[in-house]
This record gives structure tokens, C-alpha cells and sequence, in this order.
């Protein structure tokens, strides 16, 4: 049975850091993903790795976030710096198994705000 288990989300100021983890277990993962769902938006794509390192991101997020995988641990990560208050959002961890199946975290909130 796999299982997600996210971390790092919270509220912080404008211009300031946060780091999501995801652990992952119960398979082996061929990529990884981070998206969000602001309010009263469609859940978007943020940033996705796959095991062999190649990444991908959503223009927002260049240059100020950076998605990064620990294959031991099966645990993905999403430091963000440069926070805005147009990242607020509830941030999903997202793994794809080797069979191709997606799995989703529950989803953890961040809250960018003065």
C-alpha cells in the first residue's frame, strides 16, 4: 500500500522560505511532483523530477523554487525561497509508481502573508 507523508507548510512572510517533504513508500517511483490548488483555482502543475534527476517547472517557480529527490529515502523536496502571497496555496506531493499508477498526498497549506 503506498503512503505519503507530507511536511513543511505553514505561514510565512513575504520573501521568506519553505522546505515540503514527501515521503514516499510502499513501491518504487519512477517520478516525482509537487502541484498546488489556490483558492478557487484548478490544481496546477509546480515542479516534477523524475528518478534520474530531470526536472521540470512551472514559469512562476523558476529561478526561486527548486524540486530535488532522495532515491534511498524515497522522499521528495520543494525549497522554496522568494515566497509571494500568489503562492499561497495547498501544495500536493505527487509520485508515479513504475506501473504508471499516480499517487497523491493529502496535501499540505502554505500561507504567504504579512
Amino acid at each position: 500500500q503506498v503512503q505519503l507523508v507530507e511536511s513543511g507548510g505553514g505561514l510565512v512572510q513575504p520573501g521568506g522560505s519553505l522546505r515540503l517533504s514527501c515521503a514516499a513508500s510502499g513501491s518504487i517511483f519512477s517520478a516525482y511532483g509537487w502541484y498546488r490548488q489556490g483558492a478557487g483555482k484548478q490544481r496546477e502543475l509546480v515542479a516534477t523530477i523524475t528518478r534520474g534527476g530531470s526536472t521540470n517547472y512551472v514559469d512562476s517557480a523558476k529561478g526561486r523554487f527548486t524540486i530535488s529527490r532522495d532515491n534511498a529515502k524515497n522522499t521528495v523536496y520543494l525549497q522554496m525561497n522568494n515566497l509571494k502571497p500568489e503562492d499561497t496555496a495547498v501544495y500536493y506531493c505527487n509520485v508515479r509508481g513504475v506501473n504508471g499508477i499516480d499517487y497523491w498526498g493529502k496535501g499540505t497549506l502554505v500561507t504567504v502573508s504579512s
